[in-house]
């Protein structure tokens, strides 16, 4: 009888191995004349345990991880075939605590199923969501994702129903859903995950988008900086293609949508859904000035949904429960699952999907376990290299959109990166300004120019001249570029610089002068 084992084919599997670990174990099985199939699954996202190797066993999954090459002889030594004891053992792997705790609506598959089988799709709930929309009406649909309370996955959290309606009620000949997965921030994964784990969720989930507000051509932008994802989004709609999922008619119904995938060339700014539609019309990647809204003038001046990955990919669920099951989930206005990344200095790197309204102290310290070296948690950075930095102070802060503006932060896709005790939060401010400089697009003049005139003040503070009145100044300039900057690039630039000035100011006084002995 042959045996099943799964090896994630996940970039961050990957990249510590994962496919020679495949190799290395397909090479043992045959030399050993046992029969072996390997499935190349997604990650479950515990990073740490990567490369995590699966067997399934009449008891479930068994998991060993982290597996390198060298450690496969001994695997199949301790029978792991059977789920035999080994060092890299971790049991079954559901009953990880770490996947055990966590609320998985959106990455229900992802580690589970071969992302480019469809059947696998189908066995766990997928295409159920299409199946009720086609039910329905394009109004029903768009009030069922209204009433479920979803918001924007990306990061500014704007009600996903209201802009859904909007395009729906426009009148004109052609719209188009947008997925934006121009995943730039730091410590981000999750649409990655997604795309190169569970594809099929996302086509399904800008599918039923299509149906709801009319449109019935799609696009995934992506960046070039991941070949995986992008590969396996093109397989999957092919094949998605080939079942009658895409094209002319949509499961053999009256509604026509397909999508392909566009890869953009790396520019941060491209992440702001009017840049993005500029680079996806061939144009430089520059933000727009609003109005007119993408909802009503997007891509070739059409009507067009932008969407986040995250967005996207939780409609399907919505669809399939109903809108009330996934409302329950979360706290205040924040409704539904979030996936949080959890990166940094952190032993217990990787994704955690979890309902909105645990603290910011439970993520980083009893599901991330604390730094990996150790030493005290000084700073978290929520939201990529434009978020504020949180003290260990404000660890009791709700991971929820209202919760996080009142203490002056913001979620944006969810990235937690976490510093400990030697990081230098000047220096880290400093960045921050240097990295909008880089990325800026140069259209508005607090971005281009106050970037850049912000590390000239940084670097001043650093070096003691004048710290008082440069501390101002840079006070003065965050307020400048917060209010006046088109986009949120040079708009949350400010987030990173006056949280670490606020929380850490004992990092911004000078150094005093040590006089040398006579």
């Amino acid at each position: 009888m042959s045996v099943t084992v799964f090896v994630p084919r996940d970039s961050a599997a990957l990249a510590v191995g994962a496919d020679r670990v495949a190799a290395a174990i397909e090479r043992e099985a045959t030399a050993r004349g046992l029969d072996v199939t390997v499935v190349r699954n997604g990650s479950h996202g515990m990073l740490w345990l990567e490369v995590l190797v699966e067997v399934e066993t009449i008891n479930g999954r068994v998991a060993y991880g982290p597996v390198r090459p060298s450690d496969v002889p001994s695997l199949f030594g301790a029978d792991f075939l059977a789920g035999g004891r080994h060092p890299l053992s971790h049991g079954l792997t559901r009953e990880i605590p770490f996947l055990k705790s966590q609320t998985r609506l959106t990455f229900a598959r992802c580690g589970i199923t071969d992302p480019l089988s469809l059947a696998d799709y189908r066995r766990y709930g997928g295409l159920i969501g299409l199946q009720a929309s086609l039910r329905m009406t394009s109004a029903q649909i768009v009030t069922e994702v209204t009433e479920s309370g979803l918001r924007g996955r990306g990061g500014a959290g704007f009600p996903t129903g209201i802009k859904w309606k909007t395009v729906a009620d426009a009148v004109a000949d052609q719209k188009y859903i947008v997925c934006n997965a121009d995943e730039g921030d730091s410590g981000t994964f999750a649409d990655r995950m997604i795309m190169e784990g569970d594809p099929f969720v996302l086509i399904e989930g800008m599918t039923i988008a299509g149906i709801a507000v009319g449109a019935t051509k799609g696009y995934v932008y992506t960046r070039s900086e991941y070949p995986q994802a992008i590969a396996v989004m093109n397989e999957a709609i092919e094949l998605a293609r080939r079942e009658g999922i895409l094209g002319p008619s949509v499961l053999g119904s009256q509604h026509a949508f397909d999508m392909e995938v566009r890869v953009g060339a790396g520019a941060y700014v491209c992440g702001e859904e009017t840049s993005l539609l500029n680079s996806l019309e061939g144009k430089r990647g520059v933000v727009r000035a609003k109005p007119p809204l993408p909802a009503l003038q997007g891509l070739f001046g059409k009507p067009t949904v932008v969407n986040n990955v995250m967005s996207l990919a939780s409609v399907p669920i919505i669809m399939d429960r109903g809108a009330s099951f996934y409302r329950d989930f979360g706290v205040g206005r924040s409704k539904g699952t979030i996936p949080i990344q959890l990166a940094g200095n952190i032993r217990h790197g990787g994704l955690y999907e979890t309902a909105f309204g645990l603290t910011l102290g439970e993520l980083v310290n009893d599901i991330g376990g604390g730094t990996l070296t150790g030493r005290p948690v000084k700073a978290v950075q929520v939201g990529g290299p434009l978020g504020a930095y949180f003290p260990v102070s404000l660890f009791s802060t709700s991971f929820d959109y209202e919760a996080f503006a009142l203490a002056g932060g913001l979620i944006g896709h969810a990235g937690v990166v976490v510093f400990d005790d030697t990081a230098d939060m000047l220096k880290q401010a400093r960045f921050a300004m240097e990295f909008c400089a880089i990325e800026s697009c140069g259209k508005c003049t607090p971005c281009r120019i106050g970037s850049t005139r912000g590390v000239e003040v940084v670097d001043r503070i650093s070096r003691g001249i004048e710290p008082e009145q440069n501390r101002a100044l840079l006070e003065d300039l965050c307020n400048t570029m917060k209010f006046g900057s088109l986009c949120a690039l040079g708009g949350f630039t400010p987030y990173p610089v006056m949280s670490a000035l606020t929380h850490f100011p004992q990092d911004f006084a000078p150094v005093p002068m040590v006089e040398a002995a006579e």
